[in-house]
């Protein structure tokens, strides 16, 4: 191989490390793709104060409608709100925690479109998980004192199960994985 040839296949390698790099980070930014866009990241960090209630206990709450496959807190139309997303019997529900009390406010079927789709991909994620979305976000804490989860989201990274888990450090958000088996 000609030096011109070898200098172009390491530009082009890391053209192509750097574009996978940026398609991870959008993946983890994801969790957040439907708030409202003119509210965003921002009227989530300001309202994350007023959630008495953590992301693992809201987990623990909407076990009673299925197994919990995914989570976060939003700002939806305006609303401030605890979303996980369920399976049970092979269907699927979004189901809302009330952030002060931790009760279970309203459960909605998912039944088409896009939450349908990722709500699919999230229990084909947690079929191959050996621990819980709990489990993953407290290891993910560990690593990281006085923080705080915003959301979880499984995967299936080269065969592998593995949740995304956006921490809250007080000033500002911060995407990990941690591994699921």
């Amino acid at each position: 191989m000609t030096r011109r040839r070898m200098m172009f296949a390491g530009v082009l390698g890391a053209a192509i490390l750097a574009f996978a790099a940026l398609i991870g980070f959008a993946g983890h930014n994801a969790i957040f793709a439907d708030d409202d866009e003119d509210e965003g990241n921002e009227a989530l960090i300001k309202r994350l104060g007023a959630a008495k209630v953590s992301l693992q206990q809201g987990l623990t709450a909407s076990e009673q409608e299925g197994q919990p496959i995914s989570g976060k807190f939003e700002v939806e139309e305006g609303k401030f709100q605890l979303s996980v997303y369920t399976a049970k019997g092979g269907k699927f529900s979004e189901v809302l925690v009330d952030c002060t009390s931790g009760k279970v406010a309203k459960v909605e079927p998912i039944t088409k479109g896009d939450d349908f789709t990722a709500a699919q991909a999230q229990i084909a994620a947690m079929a191959a998980a050996k621990i819980s979305l709990k489990d993953a976000i407290d290891k993910a804490i560990g690593g990281a004192a006085g923080a705080r989860a915003v959301g979880v989201i499984p995967s299936l990274k080269d065969g592998h199960p593995v949740a995304s888990v956006v921490l809250f450090d007080g000033q500002q958000l911060k995407a990990t994985q941690q591994p699921l088996e």
